[in-house]
């Protein structure tokens, strides 16, 4: 990857841990029943509203900078090229990883927790039927409709692009409504909720990067504290829209400014995780249902100290992304070593078509 590009891809590192931490909160700690720790109760709400109040940097920067980075295709590469790289490539991920996780949560809920009714469940990964399994899929209702927005969120783009700025008023509006009028799909309204931030960066994110990178904020304090205030506003009235635009901003202005001060290594941290961000997002859902089975058990019935439970509430996150990361980076690494990445990329046409040896 190129060093002109290393901070954006410092960027998508942070959302997808971010990610990974909320899905390790959400299964986990609205679960505890039994606190014996004076503090373990506190905690674990902490943790909890922590992740809600992340949630309008989280996914929103992540979908602008997935919408940045394909520019090229909506602008100058035609359909043919488009549809193996930007369609069938994610298709092929979405639906393997789709079985994938339908096949381990399942599985896992049956060993660890056969008493536990997942057949009223909205995902996908725990359909009881391949019926349910497939309308879930196809509306959304999955683990992984992130991978499903980036289809859709393309195909539109790249229809529509003339239209551009019209429909990025209908978008946003369309974001706004959904938080009022939501389908009865949640993972459509999650798509339909972010569909600005991809269109924002496809058709408009070469300027207002350029905005970004030559703007001193600092030079700006009053605009920007009245904005930021604005946004704080809107947010508590159930309009993030605001609030993520300025997320956005500050976000890309703190990594540029970083990267242009100290520089950044390709070997980083960030970089390595933001570089296998698809690996780590596919996984990460199986490992932190394994943790959770496995964990709120011993938690509810008092298995360990005090000590030993709040020590756990308090880092729970941090050993889960830990844990997420190694694990989705190894999967990478042995897809590409043993199965030619077909874990993550789709065969190429010439060794399907071609004969075999």
């Amino acid at each position: 990857m190129k060093q002109k590009e290393l901070w954006i891809n410092q960027i998508k590192g942070l959302c997808i841990c971010l990610v990974v931490v909320y899905h390790s909160v959400i299964t986990f700690y609205p679960h505890l029943t039994t606190f014996q720790h004076p503090f373990s109760q506190t905690l674990s709400k902490c943790w909890i509203y922590f992740n809600l109040y992340l949630a309008p940097f989280r996914m929103p920067v992540f979908f602008f900078i997935s919408g940045y980075l394909i520019r090229r295709y909506i602008d100058a590469v035609p359909w043919k090229g488009c549809v193996e790289k930007r369609i069938w490539s994610i298709l092929w991920v979405l639906a393997l990883w789709g079985v994938v996780q339908w096949l381990a949560l399942t599985s896992l809920n049956h060993w660890l927790a056969p008493d536990r009714d997942i057949s009223s469940s909205a995902n996908a990964a725990y359909a009881t039927s391949v019926n349910t399994f497939l309308r879930g899929m196809f509306t959304a209702s999955t683990s992984l409709w992130y991978l499903y927005a980036l289809i859709v969120y393309f195909v539109l783009c790249k229809l529509f692009a003339r239209w551009a700025k019209p429909l990025f008023a209908v978008f946003v509006l369309l974001s706004v409504t959904i938080n009022f009028l939501p389908t009865p799909w949640w993972g459509m309204n999650s798509v339909i909720r972010n569909l600005p931030w991809y269109s924002l960066g496809a058709w408009f994110g070469a300027p207002l990067m350029a905005g970004i990178k030559q703007t001193p904020l600092r030079r700006h304090p009053v605009a920007l504290g009245i904005l930021s205030l604005a946004a704080v506003a809107a947010w508590l009235a159930n309009i993030a829209l605001l609030l993520s635009f300025v997320s956005i901003v500050l976000i890309m202005k703190a990594f540029y400014q970083f990267e242009q001060r100290y520089g950044m290594r390709s070997s980083g941290l960030l970089n390595v995780i933001g570089s296998n961000t698809i690996a780590i997002y596919t996984t990460h859902r199986i490992l932190v249902e394994a943790f959770s089975l496995t964990l709120i058990p011993k938690l509810n019935h008092a298995s360990w100290s005090p000590l030993i439970e709040l020590t756990l509430l308090l880092t729970y996150p941090f050993l889960s992304l830990l844990l997420c990361t190694l694990a989705g980076l190894a999967v990478r690494t042995l897809s590409q070593n043993v199965f030619a990445d077909l874990l993550f990329s789709p065969p190429s046409r010439q060794a399907v078509t071609s004969p075999s040896a």
